[in-house]
This record gives C-alpha cells, structure tokens and sequence, in this order.
C-alpha cells in the first residue's frame, strides 16, 4: 500500500510539473492564474468536505491568497518564486519518502504519520538540493539566500501541521480524493498556503 501511494504521489507530482513548467515557460504570469485555480479548488473542498470549523480554514486560505496577489507575476520573480516552489516541494517529497521509509520516531500528535527521521531528512535533502539548484544555474550563493531558503522550508512545514490540524477538528483523513495518492488539492498544497505568506514577505527584505 505504501509503494502504491508512492507510485501515485510520484505521478500526480510529474503531472502537475509538467503542467507548471509548461505554463511558466510559455507565459510566466500565468502561472498567477493556475495559482488562483488552485485556491478555488480549495475552497470548495473546505466548503464541501469540512463538517465543521468551516471558518477559521476559510480565512486562513483568504490571508494566503491576499499574500498571494501581493507578487507581480512577470520575470523579475521567476528565479525566486521556482526556487520557492522547488524547496517546499522537495521539502514535502523527501520528507514523506524518508518517513515512510525509516521513519520510527513521532513527531507531532497533531499529525501521526509525520516522523523526526522525515522531518529532518526531508528537511535536509531539500536545503541541500535548493542549494546546488543555485549553483546549477550560476546564482550567487548568500547568506540571505540561505536565510530564505531556510524560512520556506520551515514555514512549508508548519502550514502542512496547521491543515493536519484543520483535518483533525473534522475528522477527516483527506481534504478530498480528486489527486490520487495524495488526497484533495488542500492536502496537496497545504506548504505552499502557509509558506507563501513568508515568501511574499521575504522578497521585500532578503532578496
């Protein structure tokens, strides 16, 4: 069951990937408009599938997207905003892969499957792979950088717990089935809700 999960993350990932690089190659700023899809399917899924404690999510993801809208989508953000979404994506991906995996020791109550082999090895692998990314395409490595790299990472994190958490008061496993082996597109992009917020803020005093 694990492997198959895997297989199914693994695919619905490379789909969404290729989707995004296709649009961000063709016409950058559209991918503003993917984006503002992504929070329409969130919403609904909050307004559908979450019982109860319907609100506090609802204006959770309406502060997100006010961040959101904050960005100009044109080129001078292309190499920030992929470098964000490359952390956070990593981040996610190893540290699922790794607590699968290894993973023995719980890390948080609030979400049971998370581990410390996970959190820390996800955490790792994606610092250093942001890290070689910049040096891949001849970016000046700096002490903000990493800083920021650092702050999307962890805030990625907490904006996973935050919508585990969210789950939890709902009793519900998945915020919906549409993604397969991940759930719904709120479990899917759960790090990016939360962390573009610190990005938004971030650009404006670390790059």
């Amino acid at each position: 069951m694990v492997y198959k999960n895997l297989l199914l993350r693994f695919i619905s990932s490379i789909l969404f990937l290729v989707i995004y690089i296709n649009i961000s190659l063709f016409k950058f700023d559209y991918v503003f408009y993917l984006i503002i899809l992504i929070y329409i399917f969130v919403i609904i899924e909050i307004l559908v599938y979450f019982i109860k404690y319907k609100i506090i999510p609802l204006i959770y993801v309406f502060i997100s997207f006010i961040f959101f809208i904050l960005n100009d989508f044109n080129e001078t953000i292309f190499i920030s905003f992929n470098l964000f979404l490359f952390s956070i994506i990593t981040f996610d991906t190893f540290s699922y892969l790794i607590g699968k995996l290894i993973g023995k020791n719980q890390l948080i109550k609030v979400s049971p499957n998370k581990t410390v082999e996970g959190f820390f090895g996800g955490f790792i692998i994606s610092l250093i792979l942001s890290i070689f990314l910049l040096y891949y395409f001849e970016i000046k490595i700096t002490f903000n950088l990493i800083v920021f790299i650092l702050l999307i990472i962890s805030s990625g994190f907490f904006g996973d717990i935050l919508q585990s958490y969210f789950k939890r008061k709902n009793n519900i496993k998945n915020s919906s089935k549409l993604i397969p082996g991940h759930g719904g597109v709120f479990d899917r992009f759960d790090s990016f809700l939360f962390s573009i917020i610190f990005y938004s803020i971030s650009i404006n005093f670390l790059l």
